[in-house]
């Protein structure tokens, strides 16, 4: 699967939104706290996620670093290319 995202993209993260398995969320992770993410959620464990990276191959996500919190859901692409986010 390509990468939905690209660096350099300005997002519209809602903090109130609850996540669902394949929304584009904002994470944070217990084993690295100054890191965030956005990644793709798959699955609920208890109070965290289960997180996936749309490019498999270059993308550290839940396979390494275990379930996370989720911060919010990202909802819009402000920039470049204005859209919403499936």
């Amino acid at each position: 699967m390509a990468p939905t995202l690209k660096d350099g993209d300005v997002l519209l993260v809602s903090f109130r939104k609850e996540p669902k398995p394949g929304a584009i969320v904002l994470v944070k992770w217990r084993a690295r706290p100054q890191q965030l993410s956005v990644k793709r959620a798959v699955e609920r464990r208890g109070e965290q996620w289960f997180v996936v990276g749309d490019n498999q191959f270059a993308s550290t996500d839940s396979t390494e670093l275990g379930p996370a919190d989720v911060l919010g859901v990202a909802t819009w692409r402000l920039w470049p290319r204005p859209g919403r986010l499936s």
